[in-house]
């Protein structure tokens, strides 16, 4: 009889000693945040400041991939098609929503990737070089109106960028006509701005806020649902009267489908953790980046309310691939 307890005694402990190893905990190691677009923009400098605070709680590195190309499409399928394994997540930007509302054909599905949590928000100045008699949106418009039925030229980073969501949402609530001109990116339609071969634009607050600092943009407003920390002078377009016109440069966490939930808890957890320290804050906030941060299900609703929006918008004005 003893020797049968001392036996299952040992059979116990052996279970409690060898339950760790089975269960290893998540992170073993390294874990890659994938970037889908190149080094030194809003969602980079995103990325790169939270990484380093969320490597921290993690005790893991964070390695930033940068894959850009074809609108965001490159990075964000070698995601979708990576391991749900916890070592490979997304910093995704509004291409999560718009790539499929635009596009005949991407090399994922919508439903290969999971939110796991919202990081930040770089708003979207509406901006005009300074020789254009405006200061605000109604003199904006005023303006616009009086160039007849040419209308006016608005540089976008690309069709379905953020820039040219904006430039809709401005022809919807103004009625005003506005011919949308893309170009390859947010630098190049700001420079076309800069040198007045194209009198409008509004770009992301870190791309813009130096030029208007400096005096060689003027700002109209910020699309962005409240004031900039950065710039709290510019009213918002709401504040002006125009509270359709509102959308942002967003930059969120996501991981491949299948991703255990645990791992998407603790990731958001620590992600939020990270967003609350005054070292984050400041890095972003000086660069005229709001934090935001958030839980899972807060991160599903935004993506699944910005894709019923913006699909209407795209709809209506037509703005998907011929």
């Amino acid at each position: 009889m003893i020797d049968r307890l001392l036996l299952a005694a040992v059979s116990v402990l052996a279970c409690v000693v060898s339950a760790p190893a089975a269960r290893a905990e998540w992170p073993e190691r390294p874990i890659r945040w994938i970037v889908p677009f190149g080094p030194g923009g809003a969602n980079d400098l995103i990325a790169r400041v939270a990484a380093e605070a969320v490597r921290k709680g993690l005790g893991q590195p964070i390695i930033i991939e940068n894959r850009p190309g074809a609108g965001a499409v490159t990075g964000t399928a070698a995601v979708a098609k990576s391991a749900g394994d916890g070592y490979t997540f997304l910093i995704g930007a509004s291409g999560v929503v718009t790539n499929s509302l635009l596009l005949k054909s991407i090399p994922y599905a919508d439903s290969e990737l999971v939110p796991v949590g919202m990081i930040a928000v770089a708003p979207s100045i509406i901006a005009v070089h300074p020789s254009i008699p405006a200061s605000n949106m109604t003199e904006f418009v005023a303006w616009a109106n009086a160039q007849g039925d040419k209308g006016i030229n608005w540089a976008t980073a690309g069709i379905g960028s953020t820039p040219h969501f904006v430039g809709e949402m401005i022809k919807e609530a103004t009625g005003i006509s506005l011919n949308i001109v893309p170009y390859r990116s947010g630098g190049e339609s700001v420079t076309a701005v800069l040198s007045n071969s194209v009198p409008a634009t509004s770009e992301a607050s870190i791309v813009v806020l130096p030029q208007i600092q400096s005096g060689l943009l003027k700002p109209i407003a910020t699309t962005y649902s409240k004031r900039i920390s950065a710039y709290p002078s510019l009213p918002t377009t709401a504040e002006q009267g125009f509270p359709t016109i509102e959308i942002g440069h967003w930059a969120g966490l996501l991981a491949p489908r299948g991703t255990p939930q645990p791992i998407i808890d603790k990731m958001n957890a620590e992600l939020q953790a990270a967003l609350k320290t005054p070292e984050v804050t400041e890095k972003l906030s000086r660069s005229g980046i709001e934090p935001a941060g958030g839980s899972v299900a807060d991160f599903a609703a935004f993506i699944a309310r910005e894709r019923k929006r913006l699909g209407d918008i795209a709809a209506k004005a037509k703005m998907g691939e011929p």
